[in-house]
């Protein structure tokens, strides 16, 4: 993700059909994203916003304005770009193996 020659960038996905399990796998399963309290910094990071930025509101709440339980945030760093790909690949990979 390229903001003209510089890097950076938020992004968010959902993982279909996951579940606060399968959210843990994704993100325990990251080698190069850091575990996210913030999503400002050099370093790629995750985090997941029903289970952080938004969880003071119950599940009705979150799901009005259509934040699921699969929902992931990245902030994208300066890391290479191949190794964030590959990252995520591996991740997503076990997170929806069982």
């Amino acid at each position: 993700i390229f903001l003209d020659e510089r890097r950076g960038g938020m992004v968010s996905f959902e993982i279909a059909n996951a579940g606060q399990d399968e959210v843990f796998r994704f993100l325990d399963a990251l080698e190069v994203f850091l575990p996210g309290t913030s999503l400002g910094d050099v370093y790629s990071l995750a985090v997941s916003p029903p289970m952080s930025t938004h969880r003071a509101l119950d599940e009705d709440q979150q799901a009005e304005i259509g934040i699921r339980a699969g929902l992931i945030r990245l902030s994208v760093g300066i890391e290479d770009v191949e190794d964030l790909i590959s990252d995520l690949d591996q991740a997503l990979r076990r997170a929806i193996s069982s």
